[in-house]
């Protein structure tokens, strides 16, 4: 038989709970799932990316990690470009698209549009960082 370990909840640690939550819904666009508080030392706040199977959670008391100590989370789409401009009309800091080609690093996505070699990075408030990595542009309709 085989067992299924599917990954659904990514914490990350923040400082301030409200300046993430509002970061994450309104200017990434997760989809604000749970905002629940139990005391002032227990607060969970649930967050979906678009058509992710993943949320996060972010919060008081459910993690002892330091804020921002969270590194290279992938949140991967079918065209890069359309995710960039679209962080970067409600405002988040995202990179310049690169690839990687000839050993090192490229400007621009990758010519042949191949899975998993076009990529662009932002960071949340406390620094957390997350990187967008194109895969399916090819299997897209036309």
């Amino acid at each position: 038989m085989t067992m299924d370990f599917k990954l659904e909840l990514v914490l990350i640690p923040v400082t301030d709970v409200d300046r993430a939550k509002t970061f994450y819904t309104e200017m990434a666009g997760f989809t604000l799932d749970v905002d629940h508080r139990v005391s002032d030392e227990f607060r969970v706040v649930q967050m979906t990316p678009p058509g992710s199977a993943c949320s996060i959670t972010i919060g008081v008391g459910i993690t002892d990690a330091a804020p921002g100590s969270v590194r290279g989370t992938h949140l991967v789409v079918n065209d890069i470009e359309a995710a960039r401009a679209s962080l970067v009309s409600r405002g988040v800091d995202v990179s310049e698209i690169r690839h990687f080609a000839s050993g090192g690093w490229v400007p621009g996505p990758d010519p042949q549009r191949s899975d998993f070699n076009s990529f662009a990075d932002f960071s949340d408030p406390d620094g957390n960082t997350w990187i967008l990595q194109e895969k399916g542009r090819r299997e897209r309709p036309a």
